[in-house]
């Protein structure tokens, strides 16, 4: 027997405390700002996902994918280090989880509709 692939996803949930804003249109430039320099660095899904009507609070959801699961545990870490580096807001508390997928499907034969080209 070879060696198991599977996929790692690594996903979080960060609140956040805009303490500078003081309208909605303020809050949404520093989080634009966070949101595209996280997703610049990391090359990561990242964005807003609650608190939306709220000035001074943020929820922000991201998600990382690879086969490492020790490779996707320090990508979350240095992700949340890195939001929490920039100084643009505080964290005030983050959810993390990491999740594997074993290749179980394995080498199915199926009929490909494009190999007849």
């Amino acid at each position: 027997m070879g060696f198991i692939e599977e996929m790692v996803i690594g996903s979080g949930i960060i609140e956040l405390w805009i303490v500078e804003s003081r309208s909605l249109k303020e809050k949404r430039g520093v989080l634009n700002r966070i949101l595209k320099r996280t997703q610049n660095e990391f090359n990561i899904s990242i964005a807003e996902i609650g608190d939306n009507d709220h000035w001074k609070r943020a929820k922000i959801g991201f998600s990382v994918v690879g086969n490492d699961r020790r490779y996707i545990n320090g990508k979350v870490d240095h992700i949340l280090k890195f939001i929490d580096d920039l100084h643009l807001a505080e964290v005030l508390h983050t959810k993390i989880e990491i999740t594997s997928f074993p290749d179980s499907i394995g080498h199915l034969e199926y009929e490909d509709k494009y190999n007849e080209y």
